[in-house]
């Protein structure tokens, strides 16, 4: 058997004929077959793109208009015959790429080790078990399962179908659904779009329920053909990146025009063109921050890699800055703010009292309590109609193997199957005594399952759901004593009584249906044929809250984050969780989703005041969901919204951040999203969220380093020129200033630590740049205090008697000490270099060391010290230049302490 003879046949074949043809069955392949066609068939996986090689990586380093002004100025030095110089200058670029190399090399297999942590699953049937497996090892034969939300992971000829439909675009580029058939029989010529009985790799399930047999895997898929036309796609660089290179572009072309301007100057004086050039070659290297899109990347990579460690896996590196703005959370209920254990709690019935059901988890182990004086056999038979009503439209996979039970599918549904063994009625045994004739799978637009099954020769439909889709159903209620016309209001204020209490509520019902049974032919179930049906009782499960979930939502609170709930669970269920949580305590913070539609109908402005002072959203639907996260941008918030479903792609989609669960979460969902959650914890966004405000305060100290040392050489140089100085110093000595002090500085502070109050500040405004009021003070007033300061000395030098060469030999010095200590100033806008202790980014400290040490190293080496024209210092020297870089930390102290005081007066 080869998969490749299948690919273009396999939709014309009867589903017999395909399931002879890669000899299988409908029950799967054994285990052992799977492994054998393991090795022959490879694994299930494209050929991921090749990563950049390290010459590659090495080579990119040079590709930048910053770099080219340097290798001009090194082509100028050549051309005025400064060897020395020239080859210094060339050095010093071989040495910078060098750096970059690493840290581009080091981001790369950071984000190739976090690709692991998302892998591709697949629900698969072998030897008639459910297996939840990594589809790379799906081999050709295997019976996968799939539904709403999932991502296909192979091509599959479909074997059943239940309202199935799937977003094929990523292969026929049309954004319409197609929906699928598994009863069809097509031609040879039909096309690939048209193939309504076949599922193909890469698509996405919108809604329905489907099991197919694998036909092709890896690179025999339809998505295998085209695999060398999505591979090597250049990976989205973050805004701020892109911002930042457009920066730095403009710092390039400014600098030009600049030294095209000085060079005039310098002509209208008489200057020759050797000290033009020198003067154009200087102003080119001090002006240039040509590490800066590096140390960014590294910047936000080492945020993703921190964020994975929290449980936050970054899928675009946007979604770490935008985390630092976030100003509400919209989160789901389920799993997220409680810890998905659903436990069926408490039963009740039309005319009774609640019941209480004993046991926790997936063991059925427990009990029944009746807590009224029916005979057994009554209360046996209302117990096993309940129990029967909630397990055949049910599509969860509970299982015993090796002693132990495991589980598969919705936790709902896995909580109803647990109760049904509690109450004796053994799933298995009920499928198989009421065969299945069709269903209605649930989705969270109907919120209601229904299954047609046959019982005792005639059809019958069972339905479980939220009571408001079911009451509407349902014109009679089973009794103790028999049926009766039903009493909405009391059953009703039951539901209310048990959702009050926290408790998720669902209502079963169930009736027969005047269809001629015809077991040769397929039968339709339609939502308009459940009519005139019996309400059977409500279950009431508990899904208690995280204990660390009230924390969270308190340090969002002090972070200045909203947090909201939105869920399709009853009203009074969700506040009950809102209240334990902490973030919602009275009945008017809770939105339904009939007042959203109401408010939609009045208008925009009446939308906005409803979800202004909502907490609680409940009974919502997923196109709602959308509408909330509109409704909150319009008012200017930046909002996180969590999702699990297919259906939550929308509103993932629209929001500023997207953040899908990681253990529960559908493929489309994930697939839509900015970041995922592994543990599906509420704390773990927050958690993202301070990780995120660490790496976006990060980035803020790499450039306001880089930025401002900069502008203190240029400032320097312009101050000696306006004077009619000579130059301070040479283009070799400012590269080699910036070699020592921004070489690895920089890179340095992406990994400092957090300072401890990122949770206890306000978000940063949605709309503010990188360069706040804030960022431009700190910068103009370091680089002025560095600048004027260097330049003082410089005169002071010279006035004194100290020949040029001498002058320059203190004041790089003096630099050296400047930049250097201002990596210190760096670490915090607002805490004191005083309070924070250097040992928390060793990186940096030992950077700082080792560049003090290089320099000393410099002055005494022979050959090196003549091309940077460096002499010997002695002490005296060096603790005078010591006590005058002192004074940029006692500027910089300064301001902090202003600003503070500034900040606190305020009102």
């Amino acid at each position: 058997m080869k998969s490749a003879d299948l690919l273009t046949s396999a939709h014309t074949e009867s589903i017999q004929a395909i399931l002879d043809k890669v000899e299988s069955s409908p029950l799967g392949l054994d285990e052992s077959v799977a492994q054998a066609r393991q090795k022959t068939f490879g694994p299930n996986q494209l050929p991921e793109a090749v990563s950049p090689s390290i010459v590659s990586i090495f080579i990119r380093q040079f590709k930048s208009p910053l770099i080219y002004v340097l290798l001009l100025a090194g082509v100028i030095s050549l051309a005025i015959e400064a060897f020395s110089d020239a080859a210094f200058i060339f050095v010093v670029l071989l040495i910078n790429a060098g750096i970059g190399l690493f840290q581009e090399y080091r981001a790369e297999q950071s984000a190739q080790a976090l690709k692991s942590l998302a892998a591709g699953h697949a629900l698969v049937l072998r030897g008639g078990e459910v297996f939840d497996v990594d589809a790379r090892i799906l081999v050709p034969g295997d019976i996968v399962l799939v539904e709403s939300g999932a991502k296909v992971p192979a091509d599959l000829r479909l074997i059943d179908s239940h309202d199935l439909s799937v977003d094929e675009s990523v292969l026929t580029g049309e954004s319409a659904v197609a929906h699928k058939d598994a009863t069809l029989s097509l031609t040879a010529e039909t096309p690939l779009a048209d193939r309504d009985n076949m599922l193909f790799a890469g698509s996405l399930v919108n809604t329905g329920r489907g099991r197919g047999v694998v036909t092709a895997t890896g690179l025999n898929t339809e998505l295998g053909k085209i695999a060398t036309s999505v591979l090597g796609r250049v990976a989205t660089k973050a805004p701020l990146i892109v911002r930042m290179e457009k920066f730095t572009h403009r710092i390039t072309i400014v600098t030009g025009l600049v030294c095209v301007l000085l060079v005039g100057i310098s002509v209208t004086q008489g200057a020759s063109l050797t000290s033009m050039l020198l003067l154009a070659v200087a102003l080119a290297v001090s002006a240039i921050p040509e590490g800066l899109p590096v140390a960014l990347t590294v910047a936000l990579s080492v945020g993703m890699e921190r964020m994975a460690k929290r449980g936050v896996i970054v899928r675009r590196l946007v979604a770490v800055e935008a985390l630092g703005s976030c100003t509400y959370i919209a989160s789901d209920k389920t799993g997220t703010l409680t810890v998905n254990q659903l436990t069926v709690r408490q039963i009740q019935f039309p005319e009774q009292d609640q019941w209480g059901v004993s046991g926790e988890g997936l063991e059925p182990e427990g009990e029944i309590r009746a807590t009224t004086s029916l005979d057994q056999a009554s209360a046996d038979l209302l117990v096993s109609n309940l129990a029967q009503t909630m397990t055949l439209p049910n599509e969860a996979v509970l299982s015993q193997r090796d002693g132990q039970w495991e589980g598969h599918g919705d936790s709902v549904d896995l909580a109803l199957l647990v109760f049904a063994h509690k109450a004796g009625v053994s799933p298995t045994q009920c499928l198989n005594k009421c065969p299945e004739f069709a269903m209605i799978p649930y989705e969270s637009e109907r919120q209601f399952a229904a299954s047609l099954n046959l019982v005792d020769g005639q059809l019958k439909v069972f339905v479980k759901g939220s009571l408001e889709r079911l009451l509407p159903m349902c014109n009679t209620m089973r009794c103790a004593d028999g049926e009766k016309d039903i009493d909405p209001q009391t059953i009703t204020q039951q539901a209310f009584n048990l959702a009050a209490r926290g408790y998720r509520v669902l209502a079963a019902a169930n009736g027969l249906l005047d269809i001629e049974v015809n077991a040769n032919a397929s039968h339709e179930l339609t939502t308009e044929q459940l009519q005139g049906l019996c309400f059977v009782g409500l279950v009431a499960m508990s899904d208690p809250p995280r204990p660390e979930a009230a924390m969270a939502v308190a340090n969002c609170r002090a972070a200045g984050i909203t947090v909201a709930m939105v869920t399709g669970d009853h009203p009074q269920t969700a506040l009950a969780i809102a209240r334990e949580v902490g973030f919602a305590d009275k009945p008017n913070e809770v939105v339904t989703g009939t007042q959203l539609q109401e408010a939609v109908s009045a208008g925009q402005d009446q939308f906005d005041v409803l979800c202004r002072g909502a907490r609680v959203f409940a009974r919502v639907e997923p196109q709602q969901k959308l509408q909330i996260v509109e409704s909150l941008q319009r008012q200017g918030h930046f909002v996180a919204v969590t999702g699990d479903g297919a259906n939550d792609a929308p509103a993932l989609r629209a929001a500023q951040v997207g953040v899908a669960m990681g253990m529960r979460g559908t493929d489309v969902a994930k697939e839509t999203s900015d970041i995922v959650i592994t543990d599906d914890n509420f704390s773990s966004i927050v958690a993202g969220i301070e990780q995120g405000r660490l790496a976006y305060a990060n980035v803020r100290k790499v450039i306001f380093l880089l930025i401002s040392t900069g502008a203190a050489e240029v400032i320097l140089f312009a101050l000696a020129l306006m004077a009619g100085l000579p130059l301070p110093l040479l283009a070799v000595q400012l590269l080699w200033l910036n070699l020592v002090t921004n070489g690895i500085q920089d890179i340095a502070l992406a990994f400092e630590p957090t300072e401890g109050n990122e949770l206890r500040q306000p978000p940063r405004p949605p709309n503010q740049g990188v360069f706040d009021k804030v960022m431009l003070q700190r910068m103009l007033l370091s680089a002025i205090a560095m600048g004027t300061v260097a330049f003082g000395t410089y005169y002071w030098l010279l006035k004194a008697g100290w020949s040029v060469e001498g002058a320059r030999n203190l004041v790089l010095l003096l630099m050296v000490m400047f930049e250097n200590l201002h990596a210190f100033n760096s670490r915090s806008e607002t805490q004191s270099v005083f309070t924070m202790n250097p040992l928390k980014n060793k990186l940096l400290l030992f950077s700082v060391i080792a560049a003090q040490l290089l320099h000393v190293g410099a002055i005494y080496t022979p050959g090196l010290n003549e091309v940077l024209g460096l002499q010997a210092i002695n002490w005296q020297e060096w603790a005078a230049m010591l006590v005058i870089a002192l004074s940029l930390v006692l500027v910089n102290e300064a301001y902090k302490v202003w600003r503070v005081s500034r900040t606190q007066s305020l009102p």
